[in-house]
């Protein structure tokens, strides 16, 4: 069943309550006003008659016979009886009969008080009694009974009842009707939007929802829907340049791999050529297994499944062994490498954050110039509130319009910082594993020339600090 129609619905039935309630209290409203309108005039009448009582209990010209005007209750109009002090019915009109009109516990109730009851006559018919004692009559007093026909509450609360019973039908049925129109007018913009989206395609970058005009749920939802479709288009043009960038990275060692190994094959190739052939294929296919190591990595970082196993560990010590690793790779380029080096302790996953050190010095050594020094510093914010790890070097720096997309993939400073190796992946790899570790990354220049990533990572327990002191490597 549609939103549509289970509105229609429940406003049908709503619809459908409230008219039976105010029917109801419609019905019993009239009909109390028309009893109290007629128990006013009951009351004039009993005490007119009241005062006419004798003490005997009979009162003259009590009811016409003949059609004389000056009698008190003139002949078919009304009911009356004058109810003596024994319970017994003293006069009594035509058509009240002989016999009291009152019960027992009703009369001893009304030698106190008026009283007022409906009674039902033998025929059906409906009568209001009002019953009051005659003044000075004796102990116990001597009661009046006057009575009035109640046809006229009757029709009136027929007519309503029918009424009701035409109209309510008919105004739940409009009721209905009336919300499934308004339903269907403030859904409309709602399926135009479904419709929309359901004709969009991966192929549709810049396909939107119409958003109907206004500031209602209705809009703002369309909104959503839109600032929702942007994201994933977004995401989408992201997932297809990376996979086209990582097409593009491979195919280079690829082609090399599959050149050299055409190479080793051919007639006639002698032991060193073989061997360098064997030796060059072996740098490629490494390079290909650290390229999808790489892609690896950042894919389960898209995803958020790189397992982390945390512990507290000495960041110093993560960053001295990635040093010792790097230490033949500097000495080949050149560049010494400087520390300063506070204790501080971090929780984090000893791998992964080895893996972060390493790139970032594998990076800075590839740019660095010949003979330049690489300094590496960690300590802790005076706060504190975090291990602050900063690898610094005397190259160019970074262009200023590459600063902003250093932690992009597969990008790549310009040849200045670059010795044409690398797939542009170390930094946004540094990048996703100290976000999962719950830190930042920054990259700069320093004022004096040369390029600064800083790392901040949580502290978990402040180490007492010890003066930073400086190692040549």
């Amino acid at each position: 069943m549609g939103l549509r129609t289970r509105l229609a619905l429940l406003f049908a039935a709503t619809v459908a309550v409230l008219v039976t309630a105010g029917g109801a209290l419609l019905i019993e409203q009239l009909s109390f006003g028309v009893d109290s309108a007629l128990d006013s005039s009951l009351t004039v009448r009993a005490d007119a008659l009241a005062q006419q009582v004798g003490p005997d209990g009979l009162v003259a010209d009590f009811q016409d016979s003949g059609g004389d005007s000056g009698s008190l209750l003139p002949a078919n109009t009304t009911l009356a009886q004058v109810i003596g002090a024994t319970g017994g019915v003293v006069e009594s009109s035509e058509g009240a009969g002989s016999r009291p009109l009152l019960t027992s516990a009703q009369l001893a109730n009304a030698r106190s008080g008026a009283v007022a009851v409906t009674w039902v006559l033998a025929g059906g018919e409906e009568v209001r009694l009002l019953a009051v004692p005659v003044p000075d009559s004796g102990n116990p007093p001597m009661v009046v009974v006057v009575g009035g026909s109640r046809r006229v509450a009757t029709e009136a609360v027929s007519r309503v009842q029918t009424a009701l019973w035409l109209g309510g039908p008919a105004a739940v049925i409009v009721g209905g009707i009336g919300a499934w129109l308004v339903a269907g007018a403030v859904l409309r913009p709602v399926e135009r939007m479904r419709a929309t989206a359901a004709e969009i395609s991966a192929a549709d970058s810049d396909a939107r929802l119409v958003v109907p005009a206004g500031r209602d749920e209705i809009a703002r939802l369309g909104e959503t829907m839109n600032a929702l479709l942007e994201r994933l288009q977004q995401a989408l043009s992201h997932q297809r340049a990376f996979v086209a960038d990582a097409g593009h990275e491979l195919r280079t060692p690829l082609t090399m791999l599959r050149t050299e190994l055409e190479l080793a094959a051919r007639p006639g190739r002698d032991k060193d050529s073989l061997i360098a052939a064997v030796q060059a294929a072996s740098m490629d296919t490494d390079r290909l297994i650290r390229l999808a190591e790489d892609l690896l990595t950042l894919a389960r970082a898209d995803s958020a499944q790189v397992i982390l196993h945390r512990e507290p560990l000495e960041l110093a010590a993560v960053v001295v062994d990635s040093v010792t690793g790097v230490t033949a790779l500097a000495r080949s380029k050149s560049v010494d490498l400087e520390l300063a080096l506070s204790p501080v302790s971090v929780m984090g996953d000893r791998d992964r954050l080895r893996q972060v050190v390493d790139n970032l010095l594998d990076n800075a050594i590839r740019h660095a110039p010949p003979g330049s020094t690489l300094t590496v510093t960690l300590s802790a914010h005076a706060a504190p509130t975090g291990a602050v790890l900063r690898v610094m070097d005397e190259g160019p720096g970074f262009p200023k319009e590459f600063l902003p997309h250093a932690f992009d993939r597969f990008t790549r400073a310009d040849p200045a910082r670059t010795d044409g190796s690398g797939a542009g992946l170390g930094l946004a790899i540094v990048a996703s594993l100290v976000g999962a570790h719950g830190g930042t990354v920054a990259a700069g220049n320093r004022p004096a020339g040369g390029a600064c990533v800083r790392v901040e990572l949580p502290l978990t327990v402040f180490a007492r600090r010890t003066k930073a002191g400086g190692s040549h490597m």
